[in-house]
């Protein structure tokens, strides 16, 4: 039967009602199939023996009736499953029927133990199961010895596969040989199911036929942690020093950067509210606030060296992250370029590379960058504006764009000045919170008077939605268009695994690698779209969207919308 396993509480943890219910259907049905595979090897059954298979096919049906009202059941697979839990005993007059109800049985109890696995993890499902049943039947009915079956090498050879089928278990797990294994129940079940059948083979050896009956007990709690296994969420990586954790708390995820001993930024994506919090475990808790220029909300947190408890609040709820800074010393990273540099590394850890952080963008121009900036200056000397307006801040990457900037004006003719004037191009190569002020202040001069009339142009790292939403329209040159498929999917990505968060140039560029192709630029616009907010109330067209929250998978801006404006910048 298929079950939905998720919690009926809400919680990340597993539903105990809906796990006591799923093991005792199955430990009870694999006993039944077990019994009822191995009748037609026994003659006239033990009153005994009727009794506990008739019991064990009442319980099976019982409990899968049962299942219905405590988890979500496939309607027809409960049916089969109450059908064949109910015709397995009563077939026990007619054994050869009575095996291929208990084969389908069986199938069934595989099906349910896998949760939709397939490849190795079926394979090996199939053979966990199907060997603790066999195993059970031989429980159920002793060691019936026959001309072709002998119990004793049988045993070996059950206890074997198990073996077998735990240790490669053991070896999908993930969990190796780390503290996960005894600190937490998956890795406590990883345990039983690797452990406890070397136990039952071990007393074949010794005892061989006389192993079924008392090694029933082993075989029975392995098949429990075995079974358990798929409803128990797995736990998630240990930290690794120096390298960004992205984690989950209830209901939102977390990004700690750069998880090294001082200071740290926790970052929180919107959707995750405002009542948010961070702290060491009895060290000072930090309220999470908004960064200028950046997404979501962020608290600073001083980490100690090695491994500590991270607590998160939210209202009256804490959650804990294990968290571990090393001991070696971390990048230098200044408050204000934090956010861009975690951004960045929330791309990598998207594309599942857990890549040390030893350098932020902010911590050099790249080649990439400053050729757009030229390529944009010498664009701007085109149209002539009467000056540049410059915006720097004092970051490496910052020095050397503005440097670049002033040397590329000169050639062209241009004049750079750090004031605002009515037929200037601001043009602002500083850092997220330097350039969203410069933006902001952009936005204000020109609700005033005529400022900035040949346009705002960003450096192209500050493409990100509260910097390039603070005006009407701001341009950018890029090297790539991220209306293409591969940006639209990374921007889907990182809001898929990170509460809704919009895609960054840093994020971007780690999430594709250091293979990442180097394309031509070209000048984009981005503007706000939501010109036209109505009222619920007011009349509309059809298929006109009244809510101005136009925020769509995919999308770089959150209510708004970039496009090229010029053709490949020579």
């Amino acid at each position: 039967m298929e079950h939905d396993h998720s919690a009926a509480t809400g919680s990340s943890t597993v539903d105990i009602l809906a796990l006591v219910l799923r093991l005792a259907l199955l430990l009870s049905t694999a006993f039944l199939a077990g019994g009822g595979l191995l009748r037609p090897l026994v003659g006239e059954l033990p009153r005994r023996t009727k009794r506990t298979l008739y019991t064990l096919g009442g319980l099976s049906a019982l409990l899968a009736v049962v299942s219905e009202f405590a988890v979500d059941i496939n309607v027809v697979a409960l049916a089969i499953h109450v059908v064949l839990a109910v015709a397995v005993p009563i077939l026990l007059r007619w054994p050869r029927a009575g095996r291929w109800a208990s084969v389908a049985l069986l199938v069934l109890v595989v099906l349910e133990t896998s949760l939709g696995g397939t490849g190795v993890e079926f394979a090996l499902d199939t053979v966990f199961v199907a060997g603790a049943a066999v195993w059970f039947g031989f429980a159920l009915h002793g060691p019936v010895p026959t001309s072709s079956i002998r119990p004793g090498p049988l045993a070996l050879t059950l206890g074997g596969l198990l073996v077998l089928a735990g240790a490669v278990r053991f070896g999908l797990s993930g969990l190796g040989f780390d503290r996960r294994l005894y600190t937490t129940l998956f890795g406590f079940a990883v345990l039983a199911v690797a452990v406890l059948p070397v136990v039952v083979s071990g007393l074949a050896v010794v005892l061989r036929g006389r192993a079924y009956r008392f090694g029933a007990l082993g075989v029975a709690l392995g098949f429990l942690a075995w079974s358990a296994l798929g409803a128990i969420p797995a736990p998630p990586p240990l930290p690794v020093p120096g390298v960004p954790l992205l984690a989950d708390a209830p209901g939102f995820p977390v990004l700690v950067s750069p998880q090294r001993p001082g200071h740290n930024v926790v970052h929180f994506p919107a959707s995750a509210g405002d009542d948010l919090s961070a702290g060491v475990r009895g060290g000072l808790v930090t309220k999470a606030v908004a960064r200028p220029g950046a997404e979501g909300t962020w608290a600073d947190v001083d980490l100690p060296a090695g491994r500590s408890d991270l607590e998160i609040r939210r209202g009256d709820t804490t959650t804990v992250v294990e968290v571990d800074a090393g001991s070696a010393p971390g990048p230098s990273i200044t408050e204000a370029d934090a956010p861009e540099c975690a951004s960045a590394a929330l791309g990598g850890l998207v594309a599942d590379r857990g890549d040390v952080l030893t350098a932020c963008p902010s911590d050099a121009l790249t080649p990439e960058d400053g050729g757009a900036l030229v390529k944009l200056v010498e664009f701007l000397a085109g149209r002539k504006p009467s000056a540049l307006t410059l915006v720097e801040d004092d970051s490496p990457r910052g020095v050397a764009a503005a440097k670049l900037v002033r040397e590329t004006a000169a050639r062209t003719g241009l004049a750079v000045r750090p004031d605002a004037g009515p037929d200037t191009a601001l043009v602002v190569v500083s850092g997220w919170a330097a350039g969203y002020t410069a933006m902001t202040r952009a936005a204000e001069l020109q609700r005033l008077e005529p400022t900035h009339q040949y346009g705002l142009y960003l450096a192209p790292w500050l493409l990100n939605g509260p910097i390039v939403n603070a005006v009407a329209s701001a341009s950018l040159p890029l090297r790539f268009d991220p209306r293409e498929a591969t940006a639209v999917g990374y921007a889907v990505a990182v809001g898929d695994r990170f509460g809704g968060e919009s895609p960054t140039l840093g994020g971007f560029r780690n999430w594709l690698g250091a293979d990442r192709p180097a394309g031509e630029v070209q000048v984009f616009a981005a503007a706000q779209v939501n010109a036209m907010p109505m009222y619920p109330t007011e009349p509309h067209a059809t298929g006109m969207v009244m809510d101005d929250e136009r925020d769509y998978a995919g999308q770089w801006l959150a209510c708004g919308t970039i496009v090229p404006i010029t053709s490949v910048l020579r």
